[in-house]
Formats: structure tokens, sequence, C-alpha cells
């Protein structure tokens, strides 16, 4: 309870197992902390704050170093920590929760989604994304970084929320404005690696560890000496946002980057959290990896033997789906480029490709099989394009930068129709002509200059000219990824995002497109006429990937046209449907 003066006792506390002594810096005061008889390195003590209230640690006499446990960073990572008053913000809105089963995600990152690149002014576009039928907005990681705009990925105190972004209230505004539209908010979480600037957990004790190795270096110590309180602190910051920020779900980034031999997996434990806090709040929450391990048992439930995550990120769909819309063969696509169509017929009906199958791209048999009959389809993530498939191109060129508006019609259909749940990428429904690129505003001259460097010669080695790749510290390589949102109603971008209104609102309403028996979906396909055909229940959908107009036989009986990218007959007596090139079609019985 504050007084008068907004103050409060507020107690602060530290785990610094190391330290023989820590000290409080609060406002201009200083006091020392003592340590906690029941918590081995714990250090705590009470003292009066308010409300923004600046403060921070000092161990053994060192400079004063930020909370780890930060809830706000108003000078960025580097500056001190921030008192907040939890109950500061008053909830609008009564929330009873949005599970995932039947949803259709959209992933938004929030310094691009708009010019202004503020969480407010995102929430003034939410109205958008509700006449699309979107049910969950999923943002790209809010934790403070380096400077004012980035992907998020290098961030630093992961219970806080970037300052230029609006800070902690920001987000609560963000969520209660999503909730009164009825839409559910999943956040993107990074707990595999922190940021290269402004991490200053290794001072406090063993939050890394050189058992394991990972491309950010030194892996986050999950398993070594020291483990319990750094399994604890992730865990404490992942049910942080569900339950401080009403949160509906988050989005785990790269989970085979954590490296973890203990035999209770840190995925597990975490899935057993997210699902007793839920019990608890009376609403639901999930989790959705992102995993290129192909390993099933990531979403099989705790109780059959698996880690419990309640869904993850089907990479194969995309590259089988990319191969077969670009044709290009390199790193990973080489796998799929072969026989594409096959490829994308094997993912619609098995879920992955790589389920023990041979790998080029990785010179060994990669993947494990999907139990069709225990595993529903929709905890695998479906998707044409997504922040790292089009931001880690050279250019960062989306698919309608090169794609004709038939071709992103097709890919939208095999998207918003296919078994698994569906995410789109901030502006692919109406083929945004903007880019979405690289960019990075580090501080440090040195760092800048290292990460400028590494990406040219990192495309340099696959052809490209040095000079051709934009300089991610440049701000104008952040500007040309924002969004025009003068695009939406113009054109043959206005075209686009009708299809993919009218795909969405047919997912929401004919049950065969949400039926999770992954085993009962059929596919045919004619890879040299470079058409495919998938059964969804009493649903047909037919695609034509070609320039010349193909025919496909359909077997079943007489059928009508529920949508179709071009003008469409249903087939004839003899079942065969005419398709025009670069098209496709919904077709249900007559």
């Amino acid at each position: 309870m504050y007084d008068d003066e907004g103050e409060s006792s507020v107690l602060f506390e530290v785990w610094a197992p190391d330290a023989r002594q820590v000290t409080l810096r609060l406002r201009d005061a200083e006091l020392e902390l003592s340590q906690d008889p029941l918590r081995r390195g714990w250090w705590q003590a009470e003292a009066e704050a308010a409300d923004g209230d600046r403060y921070g640690f000092s161990l053994d006499g060192g400079p004063v170093l930020p909370d780890p446990r930060s809830r706000r960073q108003p000078e960025g990572p580097e500056g001190l920590s921030a008192v907040v008053d939890p109950a500061a913000y008053t909830w609008r809105h009564d929330w009873p929760g949005l599970g995932m089963r039947d949803a259709v995600l959209y992933e938004l990152h929030i310094g691009t989604y708009t010019r202004e690149g503020t969480l407010d002014a995102a929430a003034a576009r939410l109205g958008h994304l509700k006449r699309l039928g979107i049910t969950h907005v999923q943002l790209m990681p809010l934790c403070p970084f380096p400077g004012t705009h980035g992907w998020g990925y290098d961030g630093v105190a992961p219970w806080a929320v970037h300052e230029p972004y609006g800070g902690p209230e920001a987000l609560k505004r963000f969520v209660d404005s999503a909730h009164e539209l009825g839409l559910g908010v999943v956040l993107d979480v990074v707990h595999n690696h922190l940021g290269p600037s402004g991490n200053h957990l290794p001072a406090y004790g063993p939050y890394f560890t050189d058992t394991h190795h990972t491309p950010w270096g030194a892996a986050v110590n999950l398993d070594a000496a020291g483990s319990d309180e750094v399994r604890a602190y992730f865990l404490g910051s992942a049910l942080a946002w569900l339950r401080d920020y009403r949160l509906d779900g988050l989005r785990l980034d790269a989970v085979h980057a954590l490296r973890d031999d203990r035999a209770l997996p840190f995925l597990e434990e975490l899935s057993t959290a997210v699902d007793e806090l839920a019990a608890e709040l009376g609403r639901p929450l999930f989790l959705i990896a992102e995993s290129d391990l192909c390993d099933p048992r990531l979403i099989t439930p705790r109780a059959e033997g698996g880690q419990g995550v309640h869904a993850q990120w089907n990479d194969d769909f995309h590259h089988a789906l990319h191969t077969t819309l670009t044709g290009e063969s390199q790193g990973y696509y080489a796998d799929f480029a072969e026989a594409p169509l096959a490829a994308l017929a094997k993912t619609l009906t098995s879920g992955f490709f790589h389920d023990g199958t041979y790998s080029s791209f990785r010179g060994r048999a990669h993947g494990r099989p999907v139990d069709r009959a225990r595993i529903p389809a929709f905890r695998l993530v479906g998707y044409s394009q997504t922040h790292d498939q089009i931001g880690n191109r050279a250019l960062g060129d989306r698919l309608s930068g090169t794609l004709s508006p038939g071709l992103l019609a097709c890919a939208a259909a095999l998207t918003l129709t296919g078994p698994f749940t569906p995410m789109l990428f901030m502006g692919e429904e109406w083929a945004a002509s903007t880019p979405w690129m690289y960019f990075t505003d580090h501080p440090d001259p040195e760092l800048a200059e290292a990460v400028r460097t590494g990406r040219r010669r990192e495309f340099a080695a696959h052809g490209w000219a040095e000079a051709e790749i934009p300089d991610p510290q440049e701000a104008a390589t952040r500007e040309r990824s924002c969004l025009d949102w003068s695009e939406p109603s113009t054109g043959h971008h206005a075209r686009v995002l009708a299809w993919y209104q009218e795909l969405v609102a047919l997912r929401r309403t004919l049950p065969d497109l949400c039926d999770p028996d992954l085993g009962a979906v059929r596919v045919a396909f004619d890879e040299q006429a470079r058409w495919l055909a998938v059964r969804r229940g009493d649903l047909r959908i037919a695609v034509n990937f070609g320039k010349e107009p193909a025919r496909i036989p359909l077997q079943g009986g007489s059928s009508r046209v529920l949508a179709a990218w071009e003008r469409t007959e249903a087939p004839g007596a003899d079942g065969v449907l005419a398709l025009a090139p670069e098209s496709c079609v919904l077709l249900a019985p007559a």
C-alpha cells in the first residue's frame, strides 16, 4: 500500500551467491542488504520507495548495476532499474482467456508495425487484425536491448519491457486493448541467450556455463552448478509475463539451443509451471516453441513421455512451400527442392518432412515421425513467411517482392486451409511491398561495426556484393522495413487482403478446416504439371502453381465453388477441374 506521497515499503532482493557484501543504491541513498537465512545466495532489504524510483545493486563495492529482475529500465539496459508499482495500472477488461485451439496467429514487430514504433501506436491498429479475423497477436520480443530499434533477440533484462516501445504500462494498455477486441496476445521470449551489450548477469552469479556452447557463446546455465536458481529465474520471468500482463501464451525462441542434460528438462519444467498457473488463474495458457529438431516429443503430453509444450513452429511446411513457390534450392532448401510438391504433400499429411529421412543439408538422418493418432495437427504451426525467413535474407525481401499475386494467393490458401495452426507475418495479408530487413541500433561503435561487417561478409560468401547488403545500423534500414498503411486499400494489395479475409472467415466457420486429425488429410499432386489438391473432410483445396492452365482430376461427387482466386467453374461430370495458371480454389459438395 502506497502512502500519500506515493511511497510504500518495498522488498528489494537479489541472488548473488559469491558476493561478500551487497549494497542497494536507491535514489541517492545506500543501504546494505542482509543474507536471507532460508535461501542460499539471496540478499534482501526493505526500504521506502515509490513507483519510478531508480535503484541498483553494488556487489563487494563494485559499480552499481541494474537489478537482474528489473521490471523497468528507463535509460536502457546499462542504466539503473526503476521501481514498478504492479497496482498502478487499472485493468479495464476482464478476460476469460483464449486457447490456441482453432487459432489464427499474427506475428507482429512493434518497432515496424507502425512508423511510430510504439505499443500504443500498434494498439491503435488492432482493429485491422480484428477485421482480418486474427485470433492472437504474437509480439516479437519486448525485453530491453541497446539503442531504440532492433529485432529484440539481443535483449537483456528478461523481466522488463523495452522503454522506447512504451515500457511496462504500455504493454498492459496494448493487452487490454487487444482483449477488448477479443484478441489474445502471445509474446516471443528468448531463454537461449542474452544480447552482447548490457548483460550484467555474469556479475551476479553462474547464469552461464562453459559446459556447453551455443552460436552466441557460453550457454545459459540450465544444468551445471547453480542452475537451480538460473532455471527459477527464467521460469519466474515466463510466468510473470503470463500473470502480470495477462498474456495468453509465449513463443519460445530456438529451444534446440537450450543445452540441458538434467533428468527433468527445463522445457518440461516450464510447461508444468504454465499449466499449473493456468489452473490457478482459471484461463487457458500455452507455449509455442521454435525448434529445428523435428522431434515430436517436444509437443507430446508429459503424461505420455513428452515435454508437454503445447505447439511448435513447423519449418518443414514452410521450406516445402517456399521451394515450390520460388524454386530456390540453397542451404536447407536443398532437401526440399528435388521434388518440392512431394515434400509439400508429405508435410501436409505427416507433419514433418524430416521424420528420420536423410538430410543432405546436415549430412545425416534427421527427425522423428509424428504419431498422428496422438498429436493433433493444431500443435504444429504452419506459415509461408516469418520474421526469420524474410529478415535473414540478404535484402529482407518478402515473397511479394518476387511472386505474382496469384502465387501469393496459393500460399495463403494452403496456409489458411491446411491442417496446421496458421500464422501470418505482418503485412503479408496485403502483399506488402516494404521489405523487412535486419536492423540494429548498437550504441557501442565497435559492436556496431562488427555486426555491420559480419553481415556483409556472410552474404558475400554467397555471392552478394558487400555494397548491396543494407547497413543494419543505418536508420533508413529500419525505416524502410516499416509497414506502409496506405497500401491495404489500393490496387492488388486490396485484392490480396480481401482473399486473406475470405480464407480466414472460411477457416473459422467450416469445421473441416479445423479438423485436428492429421491422418485424415489426403493429398494428390503432379510434380510436372505443378498442381496439388488437398482433401479435408468434404472440402477440396486445389492449387495450380504452374504458368499453364491445369486439369485436375478430383474424386467424389458434384461440387460447388466456395472461394476462388480467379473465376473458376466447378468440375464437370467427369470430375475434372479446370484451374487457371497461378490460381487456387476451395470446393464444397454441391
